[in-house]
């Protein structure tokens, strides 16, 4: 006995020896970390720029080489909403920025070009440069002059850039940010589809949605008081025909980054969790993730698998910003619907809060049957007006004002009052595409409503005989007409 327990304890000995050997060398391989100053490049090549929200090609296994990036600034009126411009101040013609694509170890020479017909000088702060200001400091750049310098990359990651010239935080809101990706030694792994979506925080003189060319409002600014809070520069730049797009089965990147200057980002895509995402942006992977915060200045690589079909809609959770400022994208989706994973309506019918029958006095027997569409107008229109708080007011307003870009005025809308079958249709069967309303283009998604024949009479019969409308009195048999197809 004393023998086996000698053996044993040898044992157990031995096993934790060889543990604590092993541990050590993990330890020790860990602590060897390739020293990426002393990658030595092999040749040249220009670097491939895209706008927003595209990306440039993977590096994948090329070797570290002289990247060179060559970049002009340019101050230009652009589009912030429909009948709203604005003083873009700009890297590359675009905002955000020009992607810039590049691997761990090369060696950037960077040019940045000042547009003669500019106003004001300008630099570049990029965060993924080791070096006084980020660059800032060797690139301010004069109106039609140029200035090169150049850097190592040193640490895989995706990273922001930014113009850092004082008023530093007005030349950000004005839309002087972007992203440089470092890829690691070898590439990313490869995925179906990549896209770039960066967020910003506009102020301007007018209110959201003031018509005109608006200036910077520096008050605002400071006071952190956005107009606008958008991805790609713009409301709209993600929505309708601008929206990304993918099929069922395949695995989507985005590259995601904050320019700020402010505000930080909740980014979320409604109805899809990421697989994985690379939080701010560096090497710390987090799983299953619904929402990930992106803080100013700040960036994040999100995945995922796209499973079914449909448009998913991709917001700053920080929600009145993506339905009331412009924070609201869209991701379509093509493929073959598995009702395994999403059914869609299975069922559509009456709640009853008092159980699934509906309670009765005693009677002498007599059965009454309730009789559809008796209702006054005035009745129809109490009804309609409580359904529409309930179903209609988030998107189209007390006032039925609607939201400017995102979804369309119900008021004094020739849209609407053209054509009430239509009209009825699109509650029945949602809208998705491009109408004009009132002179103004929208390019949204409506979907369609679980309401009944009765319930759809008398929203519609609220909303014609409110805020200006033609007084249509929707009738019940008229919804069944559309409904059957007639």
């Amino acid at each position: 006995m004393k023998k086996l327990k000698l053996i044993l304890s040898s044992l157990s000995f031995m096993a934790f020896a060889f543990l604590l050997f092993t541990s050590c060398k993990d330890n020790e391989k860990k602590s060897i970390a390739i020293d990426t100053s002393k990658i030595v490049v092999s040749g040249s090549m220009e670097a491939e720029l895209t706008s927003p929200p595209f990306v440039p090609a993977s590096v994948g296994n090329r070797p570290a080489k002289k990247l060179i990036v060559n970049m002009e600034i340019l101050e230009e009126e652009g589009t912030m909403t429909d009948g709203t411009t604005y003083i873009y101040w700009t890297f590359g013609g675009s905002v955000p920025g020009s992607f810039i694509r590049t691997r761990v170890g090369d060696e950037v020479e960077f040019t940045l070009s000042n547009h003669p017909d500019n106003k004001l000088p300008h630099n570049i702060d990029l965060h993924a440069v080791t070096g006084p200001g980020g660059g800032a400091t060797s690139s301010f750049v004069a109106p039609g002059h140029e200035k090169t310098f150049s850097f190592k990359t040193l640490n895989p990651g995706l990273y922001v850039y930014h113009c850092a010239t004082a008023p530093v935080g007005m030349h950000i809101a004005n839309g002087m940010y972007g992203l440089i990706l470092v890829e690691p030694e070898g590439g990313l792994p490869k995925v179906d589809k990549e896209y770039y979506i960066m967020q910003g925080d506009f102020y301007t003189k007018g209110d959201n949605g003031a018509p005109g060319l608006q200036a910077f409002d520096m008050k605002k600014a400071v006071a952190e008081d956005a107009d606008y809070v958008v991805f790609n520069g713009k409301v709209g730049s993600l929505t309708g025909d601008n929206a990304i797009t993918a099929n069922v089965g395949e695995t989507v990147r985005l590259y995601v980054g904050n320019g700020g200057p402010n505000l930080v980002s909740s980014f979320h895509v409604i109805g899809e969790i990421f697989d994985r995402v690379n939080i701010e942006g560096g090497s710390a992977i987090n799983e299953n993730v619904q929402t990930t915060l992106i803080p100013a200045g700040g960036a994040a690589i999100v995945e995922f698998k796209v499973d079914v079909p449909g448009t998913f809609i991709i917001v700053d959770h920080s929600i009145f910003r993506a339905f009331n400022k412009g924070a609201l994208g869209m991701l379509k989706v093509k493929g073959s619907e598995s009702k395994q994973l999403y059914s869609g309506v299975k069922q559509e019918g009456i709640y009853n809060p008092e159980g699934g029958t509906i309670q009765e006095m005693p009677t002498d027997g007599a059965k009454k049957i309730a009789v559809k569409g008796n209702k006054t107008l005035a009745e129809k229109i109490a009804s309609g007006k409580n359904l529409y708080t309930k179903t209609c007011f988030a998107c189209h307003q007390a006032n039925g004002e609607g939201i400017p870009s995102a979804f369309p005025p119900l008021a004094k809308s020739d849209y609407l009052n053209e054509d009430v079958k239509r009209t009825i249709g699109i509650v029945l069967n949602g809208k998705t595409g491009e109408i004009t309303v009132n002179g103004k283009k929208y390019n949204s998604v409506m979907t369609k409503q679980t309401l009944t024949e009765d319930e759809i009479a008398d929203v519609l019969t609220y909303v014609y005989n409110s805020w200006g409308n033609n007084k249509t009195n929707v009738k019940v048999s008229t919804v069944q007409e559309v409904k059957s197809g007639h």
